[in-house]
């Protein structure tokens, strides 16, 4: 009788596990939520009401003597519709969640980013700059600051919908610090530079070269222009003064700006702080530049640059590239 009574549980968990692996029949996927601090009973209550549970009390049994009725996570889940009771478990108690992506493009700014967060989160998007922006940001995740504006890396992230903006925050900045490893670390010490000066240079080489290989050039010519003292006259600066980019940058909407700190056609050195969050391929450049004497470089109409190392010849290139310009324009209105 001992010997029957020892068997007793391991043949009740075996009759439930039977139980359980008997596929419900087929249809389409079924959505639901596990609402934080919902009961076990409750749970078990929506996933009978879904159909995914045939008998509330065998799986509540089920669950119990696997020791996972105290183990469901919340969340939004998605399971097929004969899906067996080990995996419906299994699901609930580590958690697999329902995720959507989060795409950061290289170069963006705060403001930029708000609404795909927002759109992650749930949450209004002046909501989520208002927390972006807030001064005290860059003390609170621990980063270089001035505020966040650089140091939430670009990526492409996966988060659960209605995901707290501050889990997103926290992966975006566990990302950035992933970056600096110790041979980076070790370049940016190398160069006598901070943490900060090296992120607002890449940020300015992101937003000036829209070509990867011309990257550690365009650095070249910024460190160059550092160096000797000169000013670093970079247009995405005086965008980012002037609060977002336009179709052309006109002397009056850069006297307008004069003052502030972010226009280096006035201020010399680097901006206060970055203008917005360079990629990976832009810090490298900014920790290692190219090895040149270049001073100036012009856009083309197809992106690419042309570099200088006199004023001179940076006055016959940027002459050549208004041409190229002019004819782009006239081809465009007369095709």
């Amino acid at each position: 009788m001992r010997g029957i009574r020892l068997l007793l549980p391991g043949l009740l968990l075996l009759l439930l596990f039977l139980a359980g692996c008997t596929p419900a029949p087929e249809g389409p996927p079924v959505e639901l939520t596990v609402p934080g601090g919902a009961s076990f009973r409750e749970v078990v209550d929506t996933l009978h009401a879904r159909g995914l549970v045939s008998s509330p009390r065998l799986f509540r049994g089920y669950a119990r003597l696997r020791g996972d009725d105290r183990r469901v996570r919340a969340g939004q889940y998605v399971f097929p519709s004969d899906v067996t009771w080990s995996r419906l478990l299994g699901d609930l108690t580590a958690g697999r969640v329902v995720t959507e992506t989060l795409t950061i493009p290289e170069g963006y700014t705060l403001r930029q980013m708000a609404p795909r967060i927002a759109h992650i989160t749930r949450t209004d998007a002046d909501s989520v700059l208002v927390l972006l922006q807030m001064d005290s940001a860059d003390t609170v995740w621990a980063v270089p600051g001035p505020g966040l504006e650089g140091f939430l890396f670009p990526d492409t992230y996966r988060f659960a919908p209605g995901v707290p903006v501050a889990e997103v925050l926290r992966a975006m900045v566990s990302r950035y610090r992933e970056v600096w490893t110790p041979e980076r670390v070790a370049r940016r010490d190398s160069l006598g530079m901070t943490e900060g000066e090296v992120v607002t240079m890449a940020s300015i080489v992101q937003a000036e070269a829209r070509r990867q290989d011309e990257m550690p050039l365009v650095a070249s010519v910024f460190h160059n222009r550092l160096r000797l003292g000169y000013l670093l006259q970079a247009d995405p600066t005086v965008l980012y003064a002037l609060g977002g980019t336009r179709p052309r940058l006109l002397y009056a909407a850069m006297d307008s700006v004069a003052d502030h700190p972010y226009n280096t056609y006035t201020h010399p050195g680097l901006p206060p702080g970055p203008i917005g969050a360079p990629g990976l391929a832009a810090l490298d450049a900014a920790l290692n530049p190219a090895d040149t004497d270049l001073l100036y470089f012009v856009a083309h109409p197809d992106g690419s640059h042309v570099f200088s190392r006199t004023l001179a010849e940076h006055n016959r290139a940027v002459a050549e590239t208004r041409r190229l310009w002019e004819r782009l324009r006239r081809e465009r209105d007369n095709p």
